[in-house]
């Protein structure tokens, strides 16, 4: 199967029972977070009524994912979390933040309270962690020019998780491709677990585009020049982006075509870059 460097327009469970075991480096994604966005797409993931149920879809699709990676491959997952909704069965738009528009509200969990924090991404990652991946890091995106919120109640999140996960007790990660300055001496220093770095705003219609120096670690460390990369989850195509200015190959899967329309606008302009 040659679909490297090409982005596929489908289900990203059924896409990836195309693909053989062992073929992808690394995986790098961000699935659509629970009850939070609204992408008008049936059967979206994101959309189920029960939280059990988006975390055992994930479960699913991300079994598939490390089949189809090498054996020293790893999976970079972002992820973040949501409140319950309170049982409201909708959410008008927002003037800062129209794609805050959604159609239906997921109800509250059982064994939750409205107002509760549902702890989506720690859900997920102790999933995949049963599930046999071996979980080896949870980095946190600080986001210092986050959104702001209206609460007066509790602080106003700045941050998302970022779980580096392994399909083998041994697996690739170039630690040196990715230090950072020490602040206590000269030189550098192992990476830290919190990374600090700003959303980037876009001209195109996509409201939860990655920034690419969010990615870059992810790449750097976990793959070299000539692997592919995986996104399941490819949305905008900011993996394919960054994989071919730092000289990897990629695979994306979007379910919605507009995202894939906007993929490719932005992969095409980095090859009249090149």
């Amino acid at each position: 199967m040659d679909t490297v460097n090409q982005i596929i327009c489908g289900d990203a469970l059924r896409s990836l029972k195309k693909f053989p075991d062992n073929y992808f480096q690394c995986c790098i994604t961000s699935p659509p977070y629970w009850g939070l966005r609204d992408y008008g797409i049936p059967y979206q993931i994101g959309a189920e009524l029960e939280v059990d149920e988006y975390i055992e879809n994930l479960t699913g699709i991300f079994l598939e994912v490390r089949r189809t990676l090498s054996n020293d491959g790893t999976l970079w997952l972002n992820i973040g979390d949501s409140y319950t909704s309170g049982n409201r069965k909708w959410r008008d738009k927002d003037k800062k933040n129209p794609a805050r528009g959604m159609r239906y509200r997921p109800p509250t969990p059982e064994g939750l309270k409205p107002k509760d924090l549902i702890g989506i991404p720690w859900r997920l990652a102790f999933a995949l962690q049963s599930d046999d991946w071996y979980l080896r890091s949870d980095i946190i995106w600080h986001k210092p020019n986050c959104q702001p919120e209206s609460v007066k109640d509790r602080p106003t999140r700045a941050h998302e998780y970022l779980f580096l996960l392994s399909k083998s007790k041994k697996y690739y990660y170039d630690h040196e491709s990715i230090k950072e300055p020490s602040k206590l001496k000269k030189g550098l220093r192992n990476r830290r677990t919190i990374w600090s770095i700003n959303t980037e705003p876009n001209q195109y219609d996509h409201f939860a585009m990655f920034p690419e120096t969010l990615i870059e670690p992810c790449i750097k460390a976990g793959s070299k020049p000539g692997d592919i990369i995986l996104d399941p989850f490819f949305g905008s195509g900011t993996i394919g982006v960054v994989a071919m200015k730092l000289n990897r190959k990629y695979v994306g899967i979007e379910l919605s075509s507009d995202y894939v329309d906007i993929a490719c606008k932005r992969i095409k302009e980095v090859n009249a870059n090149e």
